[in-house]
Order: structure tokens, then sequence, then C-alpha cells
């Protein structure tokens, strides 16, 4: 008897220890396992959303690319320390993730708000740079700035208040009230602006570069057909950053460490121009944002 009561202890204890290793491979915590030198290498889950080609997406053969993540590979080969497990998702569910801890760090070509300073770290070295424009049609393509779409009373597509294009349109009419754009807060968090434009929806809608070209000027591009119809102009360069869950101070400072020394090395410049056809970082002198 005695034995028999031993034996259903011990599998009790095993039954238990098997469900605590469960439940900690499946929560969002990253891990530490030991490296062959003996030391602790942490997995570290990095988000990035996989419909936003060129700057984060999966390729033909279901493996992450595109500008931000190829950097942040880059920065894991820097952190022998780290081991990066990139993860695809939404736009919406990796910034609740990384708020929440299911991920560590989110790339998203992430413009700064001050309002995400309250849910994110962001680290002292930008990411990336992002062309941000209008789109129009041909026949605005005199439109250059937010100046000239404003003074000319246009309609502009939606934007979701919690998108940072949005926060870009409102800081530019706090610093010109005599000049508004035109700025509807959107329900989603983004709208098909090509196609709100072409159908004459509105007169204009904000865009970054990289996507135009994918969805526009690449000819297996879902509106390719309307390249001779819509134009892209570019209004600014903005700086992009990662965003690190608010417990993450560690592996942001090691991230600043590695970014910095693969900027002096300008991998970040090669990447630039891979992936959006130039060197944005040839403007960095005149991004003031």
């Amino acid at each position: 008897m005695f034995k028999q009561k031993k034996k259903i202890f011990q599998l009790a204890a095993i039954g238990l220890a098997s469900l605590a290793i469960l439940a900690g491979c499946n929560s969002g915590e990253a891990s530490d396992k030991d490296s062959e030198d003996g030391g602790k290498v942490r997995t570290v889950k990095v988000a990035f959303d996989q419909a936003s080609k060129p700057i984060s997406y999966l390729d033909d053969n279901g493996n992450p690319t595109g500008y931000d993540v190829e950097v942040m590979k880059l920065v894991d080969e820097q952190l022998p320390d780290y081991k990066f497990e990139f993860v695809g998702t939404t736009s919406d569910d990796l910034l609740i993730g990384v708020e929440q801890g299911k991920y560590q760090v989110g790339i998203k070509n992430a413009f700064f708000t001050q309002e995400r300073t309250e849910k994110f770290i962001f680290p002292k070295e930008f990411l990336g740079l992002s062309s941000a424009g209008l789109v129009l049609r041909k026949e605005d393509e005199g439109v250059k700035t937010l100046a000239d779409f404003a003074k000319k009373d246009y309609s502009l597509a939606p934007i979701a208040a919690n998108n940072a294009q949005y926060t870009i349109i409102d800081e530019y009419n706090k610093a010109n009230p005599d000049n508004k754009v035109k700025l509807q807060a959107g329900d989603a968090f983004t709208v098909d602006v090509v196609q709100w434009v072409n159908e004459k929806r509105v007169d204009g809608g904000v865009m970054i570069e990289g996507p135009f070209k994918q969805q526009v000027l690449a000819e297996d591009g879902p509106y390719h057909k309307l390249k001779d119809d819509v134009v892209y102009n570019e209004f600014s360069v903005i700086k992009t950053w990662p965003l690190f869950n608010k417990k993450e101070q560690e592996f942001a400072d090691a991230y600043d460490k590695a970014i910095a020394k693969i900027k002096e090395q300008k991998k970040t410049n090669e990447l630039s121009t891979k992936f959006y056809g130039r060197d944005l970082f040839e403007v960095l002198e005149t991004v003031k944002r």
C-alpha cells in the first residue's frame, strides 16, 4: 500500500511539472537557455506586421523579411545573449501584444508619438526612415505639400486617431491654424487610400511610399493598372522605431548599442536601397521628426 501511494504521488508530481512546462511554453514570456559557452541566451519574441511589404512581410517561402525585419536580424547577430523569434501578425495585434507583454518588441514602420510613450519604450536609436506622401489623382500632381492640399480645401481619406499618420497631419494643423487640412478620424486603422482616391471618394490620402510602390508601380501590384491615373508626392521623411514592452529597458539598451554599430557600417543604408529603391539616409540631416 505504501509503495502504491508513493507511486501515485510521483505520477502527480510529474503531471504538475509537465503542466508548468507547457504553461511556460504557451505564454508570451521570453525564455532563457544555456549557450555553448555556458552563458544564458534569452529568446525574445519580435512581432512584425506581416502584410506591410516592403517594410515587413512574408516572402514567397513564408519567411519573414522586409527592411524592418532584416535590420532586426542584424541586431540579433550583434547580441549573443539574445535569440530573436520573429512572429508575423497584424498591426493591431502587434500593438496590443507588445503592450501586454505577449511580444517583447514590435516592428511596423512605427512613427514616434507622445501618446505611444505611455504604452511603449522608445529606444534612443531609431530603426529606419520612411517617406510619407500624398496620393492624388494625376490631374492634381501639382499639389506637392500639405499646405498646397489645405489651400485647395481638398478632402483627405480618413485616418484612425491611433494611427501615427493622424498625428502628423494634426501636428501640421496645429502649426498652421489658418491653413488646416481637413482631418477626419476613421474607424479602421487604415483605409484603401488608392481606391478611395481613384473612385473620387476623397481628393487625396496619406500613404507610405513603399506600399504605394508595391500596390501601384510594381507590375504585380493590385492597382498597377492605375499607375498613370494616380501619383505619390512625398511631403516628409520620418524616422521609424521599434516599440519595446515597458518592462524591456535592458533589452532596449542592448538594441541601442547594436543598431548604432550597424548604422556606422552603413548596413541600414544598403537595406534602405534594397527594399525602398532609394537610400533615405542620404536626407537624414533634413529629417525633422
